[in-house]
């Protein structure tokens, strides 16, 4: 019963045996390799548009220089309050755009409104000479609440912020379940509506250690190279990258493997909606269902070996009695039915302890079919 993270999952067995592969022989080192020629290809044809990409082998190094080639020291990176970028990355992002301000912005369940981005814009045109000048808008998709942005919130989003002469960044980490779950071409959800540059994801959904720094607008990317190397982020035997870019995009993998972990998340938060005493939030969009649990179940679960994080639940509007817990669970493209249901099995016994069991736990047929229809083809 592991929730904790997309991050605990393993690598796909595609992606393994293509770093395998990737063993035999010489090739060029830095990126100069035919993997990496190839994956750069393959990003090309994936999102329908030429542009420009480097791997780097994590997320927090992806966003971080994407954002430092999008501003400058003295510009402001505006992004949600509860971003990832804010709040979950050390200081990498100040760092690497040499003290670019980051400012957060409210809105609900994660995601930046219009208006609270016009809002903040207006305040800071105020002091022209004093504050930082707005350079960047950074948007999580997913985001950390597992919410997505739809195409037309996206477009209005982009818009407002080029009409400021700002760029727009895309937290991808989970891109692939963004996608997934909307059911849209990468082009539609990026470059098509105003996104700039895009930290892709590979490693919450089967990669080892991989992501792409993807510039739509390759003028940004002009001494991106030298930045990625600065930062200890050019990788002597790229190969290795460019192989595991490959395989994630061959075939489609990438959306076959977000898909399932979708599918999980929905098989999770369908059983445990119907559990004695649990409580979800919002409706799931991706692969991390948030819940409302007694502390009983909590305990009960974490008896039994579960995995999962606590999720601060302060400024979200949610009301937790004394007896509460706040919970994200995550699933990934490994988790398995079985592994679902046994753990929504534990909730089906009342949270209350009178013993009575509650046996229809389980998904019904109903939800499967709609599961299944629900899959990209």
């Amino acid at each position: 019963m592991h929730f904790l993270s997309d991050n605990a999952a393993g690598a796909s067995s595609k992606i393994m045996a293509a770093v395998v592969e990737a063993c035999a022989g010489t090739s060029h080192p830095y990126g100069a390799d035919q993997e990496t020629r190839q994956a750069v290809d393959l990003l090309r044809q994936t999102f329908e548009c030429d542009l420009s990409a480097y791997l780097v082998t994590t997320g927090t190094a992806a966003n971080a220089l994407a954002l430092g080639a999008a501003t400058t020291a003295w510009g402001a990176i505006l992004c949600h309050e509860r971003a990832h970028v804010m709040s979950e990355e050390c200081g990498a992002p100040e760092m690497f755009t040499g003290g670019a301000k980051l400012l957060g912005l409210p809105g609900e369940r994660g995601k930046v409104s219009v208006a609270a981005l016009a809002e903040r814009l207006t305040r800071l045109k105020a002091g022209p000479g004093q504050s930082s000048r707005p350079r960047v808008l950074s948007l999580a998709q997913a985001n950390e609440f597992g919410a997505v942005y739809t195409v037309q919130e996206l477009q209005a989003l982009t818009s407002r912020a080029h009409a400021e002469g700002m760029t727009v960044h895309m937290d991808g980490a989970r891109f692939a379940n963004a996608a997934a779950a909307l059911n849209k071409a990468p082009a539609e959800l990026t470059w098509k509506a105003g996104v700039d540059v895009l930290s892709f994801g590979v490693s919450k959904n089967g990669g080892i250690a991989c992501e792409a720094v993807i510039f739509f607008d390759s003028a940004l990317a002009l001494e991106f190279q030298r930045q990625r190397k600065r930062a200890g982020h050019s990788l002597a035997k790229g190969r290795f990258l460019g192989a595991q870019m490959v395989a994630y995009l061959q075939d489609r993998h990438w959306l076959e493997s977000a898909t399932r972990a979708n599918q999980q998340a929905a098989r999770l938060a369908a059983g445990l909606s119907r559990a004695p005493g649990v409580r979800l939030p919002w409706a799931r969009d991706v692969n991390l269902v948030f819940a409302i649990i007694p502390r009983r179940l909590n305990q009960k679960w974490r008896d039994l070996g579960a995995e999962y994080y606590e999720w601060p639940h302060q400024g979200l509007g949610l009301a937790l009695a004394p007896d509460e817990v706040f919970v994200r669970l995550a699933t990934s493209f490994a988790t398995t039915p079985d592994e679902v249901d046994g753990f929504v099995a534990v909730a089906m016994t009342n949270a209350a302890g009178n013993g009575r069991r509650n046996t229809d736990w389980r998904a019904d047929r109903a939800s499967e079919r709609s599961l299944k229809n629900g899959a990209i083809q």
